[in-house]
């Protein structure tokens, strides 16, 4: 399916009133969410923030597929969300059953009815904060006027977060999301020091990170913030 100009105009037109709506972060991000899957005409969509921990979670969705792609991912530490989270960019997947970038997520994605992922980082001050995704339960040769209609829907999304985040009363959503940005500087700094240590790349030591964690039953925050004190006192 390509995109049309005129349906994607009409659509974002439809939701720019957004911005000075009364709607709440969350009925906002939902209504994304829903033009989102009627303009693409995917079978999901999902609307996805990190949280305190550094993992993507949903915070909107269209359909019951976007929960196995939020699971799948924390379940494996990669996939096209995580890929454009981290790199903030478009990253489309065609078809999850041929694609060798995500060697744990893909067969598992294909198993479970998902076949192809278009991810769109949610650009906040200079990283991602989130990233919004197209999911289809069949192959998806992905155009340019997609890839441009979902870069277009998460600069709405990025808009809606910034200004939630610079409201003078914050909702439920901005506060945890404060949160997460928050537990991001100390999870960089131990990633840090685990690269610097055993020559590691950034993902896997964020995954030791986790990992420990997970072991410990504790707040990746509270684990990275203990390997930067040892680091300090060394």
């Amino acid at each position: 399916m390509t995109i049309s100009s005129s349906g994607l105009r009409q659509a974002l037109d439809q939701l720019a009133e957004l911005h000075t709506s009364d709607a709440t972060l969350e009925e906002a991000m939902q209504r994304i969410v829903d033009s989102t899957a009627l303009l693409f005409g995917v079978d999901a969509t999902a609307l996805m923030l990190v949280d305190r921990d550094q993992l993507l979670r949903n915070v909107a969705v269209s359909d019951r597929l976007a929960r196995t792609f939020e699971e799948l991912q924390i379940e494996h530490g990669e996939g096209p969300a995580v890929e454009a989270f981290e790199d903030q960019q478009v990253v489309p997947a065609d078809d999850l059953a041929a694609e060798g970038r995500w060697p744990s997520f893909g067969p598992a994605a294909v198993r479970r009815g998902l076949v192809a992922v278009l991810a769109s980082p949610i650009p906040y001050s200079e990283q991602a904060v989130g990233v919004l995704a197209a999911l289809s339960s069949a192959r998806h040769p992905w155009e340019e006027s997609d890839r441009e209609a979902i870069a277009a829907f998460t600069d709405l999304a990025a808009l809606l977060v910034l200004n939630a985040m610079q409201a003078r009363e914050r909702g439920r959503l901005a506060s945890e999301l404060q949160g997460a940005l928050d537990s991001r500087v100390v999870i960089e700094q131990a990633k840090g020091v685990l690269i610097g240590r055993h020559g590691i790349a950034p993902r896997q030591a964020f995954e030791r990170l986790r990992g420990q964690a997970r072991d410990e039953r504790r707040p990746v925050a509270e684990v990275a913030r203990a390997v930067v004190v040892a680091a300090q006192r060394r």
